[in-house]
This record gives C-alpha cells, sequence and structure tokens, in this order.
C-alpha cells in the first residue's frame, strides 16, 4: 500500500468509496428512526464529485489517495481557506479498514495544514475514526440534529431576508471571519451551485446568510448575531415542501442553543449524531457549519 496525492482522474472511483463507507456506517451505526439522513442518489453523487473536484483544484496539496496494487483503497480530501485546515472528506473502503491506511491517509493531510491555526472537520459517530482524530489532537463537540414534519402553525413572518448571489461574497466571507475565523472564499462559487438556494441578510443590527438544500435544510448558516441566525433557521423550515417528511436541521452543537430551540418550536425531534471536532478554536456561533466545506 503506498499513498500519492490525488488527481482528478480519481475522483470519480473515491465517490464511490466514499458512498460504499457511508452506507456501511449506516448499517453499522444505524441513524435513529425519523432521522435518516437523504441517501447519495444521482445528483448527491454529482455534488459530491464537484465539491472534490473543485478541492483537488484549489489544494492539491491536501488531497491524497491510498492504492494497493492499482486499485485505490482510501483518500482523503482537505483544504486551507486563510488560517483553516479543514478535512472536508476521508474514508477507507469497507474491508480495508484496521490496516493503519486512514491514519497514513491522515497524516498526510494534515501535513497541508500544517502552517494553519486552527483545524475543524465534521466526524462521523463512527468509533474508529473519533479515536484517530482525539489522538490527532482535536476537540471532540457531540452534534445533534433535527428531523420530522414542520409545525406550519408554527412558522412566523420573517421579514428583510433577500434572494442572495455570488455578488454577496464578500459580506458572506466577513461574516465568516467573525463567526469561524477564516472566510469561505472560493468554495462560495460551488456551494451556489450544489444547493437550492442562497438567503441573505443585511441589516444594522446583523448580517448572515444560508445555503438551502431542495429539502429547506441549511447546508451552511453563518451570522453575526442570534436574531439574524434565528429568522435565516425559520426562513429555511418555511422553505421547505409542505409534505416533506424529513425536514432536517444538521450538524447542531451545544454552543448554538438558538437552533435547537427554533427546531422545537417547528415540531421536530433532537437526535445526537457525530461530531465537530476542533482544533485550537472554540465550536463556531451563530453558526450551521456545512458536512464537507464546513
Amino acid at each position: 500500500m503506498w499513498v500519492r496525492p490525488m488527481r482528478l482522474d480519481d475522483v470519480g472511483t473515491v465517490q464511490r468509496i466514499s458512498a460504499d463507507s457511508f452506507t456501511d456506517l449506516e448499517e453499522r451505526l444505524p441513524v435513529p428512526a425519523g432521522a435518516e439522513a437523504a441517501g447519495r442518489d444521482a445528483r448527491r453523487a454529482a455534488d459530491w464529485v464537484r465539491r472534490t473536484s473543485h478541492l483537488v483544484a484549489t489544494d492539491p496539496g491536501g488531497c491524497w489517495v491510498a492504492e494497493d496494487g492499482d486499485d485505490v483503497v482510501g483518500f482523503a480530501v482537505s483544504f486551507t481557506r486563510e488560517l483553516m485546515w479543514v478535512l472536508a472528506s476521508y474514508g477507507v473502503r469497507p474491508g480495508r479498514q484496521g490496516r493503519g491506511t486512514g491514519r497514513v491517509l491522515l497524516e498526510s493531510a494534515l501535513h497541508h495544514g500544517r502552517g494553519c491555526l486552527r483545524g475543524m472537520l465534521a466526524s462521523s459517530p463512527d468509533p474508529a475514526a473519533v479515536r484517530r482524530y482525539r489522538l490527532a489532537g482535536f476537540d471532540l463537540h457531540p452534534a445533534m440534529l433535527m428531523a420530522g414534519v414542520v409545525d406550519r402553525s408554527a412558522l412566523p413572518v420573517v421579514g428583510r431576508i433577500r434572494e442572495g448571489s455570488l455578488t454577496d461574497t464578500d459580506l458572506m466571507d466577513s461574516v465568516d471571519r467573525r463567526t469561524r475565523g477564516a472566510a469561505h472564499g472560493p468554495d462560495h462559487e460551488v456551494l451556489h451551485a450544489t444547493t437550492a438556494r442562497l438567503l441573505v441578510v443585511d441589516r444594522p443590527t446583523g448580517q448572515g446568510y444560508a445555503y438551502l438544500r431542495p429539502s429547506g435544510e441549511p447546508a451552511l448558516l453563518a451570522a453575526t448575531t442570534v436574531a439574524v441566525a434565528r429568522d435565516l433557521a425559520w426562513e429555511a423550515l418555511a422553505s421547505a415542501p409542505a409534505d416533506e417528511p424529513g425536514t432536517r436541521i444538521g450538524h447542531l452543537t451545544a454552543a448554538n442553543q438558538w437552533a435547537i430551540d427554533v427546531g422545537l418550536a417547528a415540531g421536530l425531534a433532537l437526535h445526537q449524531r457525530g461530531y465537530l471536532a476542533l482544533r485550537r478554536c472554540r465550536p463556531p456561533a451563530p453558526y450551521l457549519h456545512h458536512g464537507s466545506l464546513l
């Protein structure tokens, strides 16, 4: 087995390994009833390929694959933005875990962030992965998700939220720096292309934005005040199809109690799933991180 830099022509193979790993994890550690994630259908697979291809292009030194003979058996995709290192995706083919492949891949990806002050990643609940992140020096913050059918009678009237576009990138980067300590920069282009809607708030009392999936789930939400964050979350829930059975608010940490309050008021159920792993920084707030681009 040896590790080499990922190439663009590896991305399709890596996506299939990621999908297989996701399926294997769901079989070993099932999600609580009512909180099931949407499967990786053709659209989600295409979005995954687009995000990963984008990161191979922007951060070739952070993207690695492990090979055994001619077979790719694992991968790690990481990137740096300003002084933040992020692990976007990481996996080993089912049946090949426990042989040291994941450790070597993570070490290679971490080397890409050696000049960064902070680190961030979204961890699955897999005990082996969690152990590896803690040994690498990350603090583990339990993450939650909320899911269910939105009680539409509970939806408040929210004003002064507009549709956003990539012309709002400077505003969004400013919000990112205040909440998570680093801008998303070039990642806004791929976020905009792989989500259904962008909401922006620009008020004298606060700013914020949210990328929404077609289901209304916030793919990423950041704000300078809790009041703005609440309004964005309510607008996201209001945009969910009325018959959507699995509306979700994901990637909640204890630092974002405001989001739990919104979800409970909307009739969603609270579940625990995975971790936000951080190095030399506190959980961002008011903030709901993206699973890959955080």
